[in-house]
């Protein structure tokens, strides 16, 4: 162990599912034998992500999670995140109690408006009308769509009259087998950082972010903390990191460029500003930086060779001897 990766022991860490796939066919031997690894290696969490529009190959993240929860026993699950304005709110409170249910009471629920691509190049709101809505609103439809999936996951029969959802004493069970099912907000907007203290549990840093507009989202989120008089132990920091370790530094900036413009639309630019890549001490240095940033879990996605990434990254962070 270098210098650099003893930095990283100790170090609470997230596997990112293998659920975006060039092509158009899904892999599942890749997901099967990278998720029972990585908990039999002891990482802590499993996470997935929301792209339901695209040209290649991407999971949807419910079913996927069902089907981790299926293969694991210890690890807790994650979405990061479900755009959820693009979702009925009463189906998907259903969705995510039987989740929990499925998983042994080991979800943790990540939210976000969509301000991300729904599709290369695409904002997210821009694909609204595929969902038979408009972009009108969306604010409170976010808020209100978490007040209801709330309501149903705590209350026999929640009376609640919204501008978009009116429950007049409906039942919904199972509830969450978690007496409080913890939602992360996703997000960078100051608006996003204050909701986030203000309806969640937690906060998960975007990928397509880089460290230092972290560092400056965690500032933002404990002086928001602070004016609420909420205690930042109870309420976990995390975020995403898109990498790629290959002693090849130009090779790994490559693997990361084709990624992004498969699935975000984006330059080369990319992967230089938002991922980290190169030699595992260079890697090991990016890693240190986000944990000093803020971060309590940092949620490891390579973006491509998961297998292969998985047991570098392993021993990097000293979860493999």
């Amino acid at each position: 162990m270098t210098a650099a990766t003893s930095d990283l022991a100790g170090r609470q860490y997230g596997f990112a599912i293998p659920q975006m796939f060039l092509g158009e066919q899904a892999d599942m031997s890749l997901v099967r034998d990278v998720v029972c690894r990585a908990e039999a290696l002891g990482f802590e969490s499993l996470w997935g992500v929301e792209i339901t529009l695209s040209a290649e190959a991407v999971l949807e993240p419910i079913g996927t999670l069902a089907y981790v929860a299926a293969l694991t026993e210890r690890a807790r699950l994650g979405v990061s995140v479900i755009v959820s304005t693009l979702h009925n709110p009463v189906q998907l409170a259903k969705d995510l109690s039987s989740l929990d249910n499925l998983c042994g009471g080991r979800l943790i629920a990540g939210l976000g408006i969509g301000v991300m691509y729904a599709r290369p190049g695409v904002p997210a709101e821009a694909d609204y009308p595929a969902f038979g809505i408009t972009k009108e609103g969306r604010i409170s439809r976010f808020e209100e769509s978490l007040r209801v999936m709330r309501a149903l996951w705590s209350e026999k029969a929640p009376e609640l009259k919204g501008r978009f959802n009116q429950l007049g004493g409906v039942q919904m069970t199972p509830k969450p087998l978690q007496a409080h099912l913890p939602v992360w907000l996703g997000g960078g907007h100051p608006n996003t950082l204050r909701r986030a203290v203000r309806m969640a549990d937690g906060y998960m840093g975007a990928g397509g972010g880089s460290t230092a507009d972290f560092r400056t989202q965690v500032t933002g989120l404990r002086e928001e903390l602070d004016a609420a008089g909420r205690d930042p132990a109870t309420f976990p920091l995390s975020k995403r990191v898109y990498l790629h370790v290959d002693d090849d530094e130009k090779r790994a900036e490559q693997t990361l460029a084709t990624f992004f413009k498969a699935f975000y639309g984006g330059d080369p630019e990319l992967a230089a500003n938002f991922a980290v890549f190169g030699s595992k001490e260079r890697v090991a240095e990016g890693l240190a930086e986000v944990f000093d940033a803020g971060a309590g879990m940092v949620m490891l996605n390579p973006v491509a060779q998961q297998r292969e990434q998985l047991e570098i990254l392993a021993e990097m962070v000293g979860l493999k001897k």
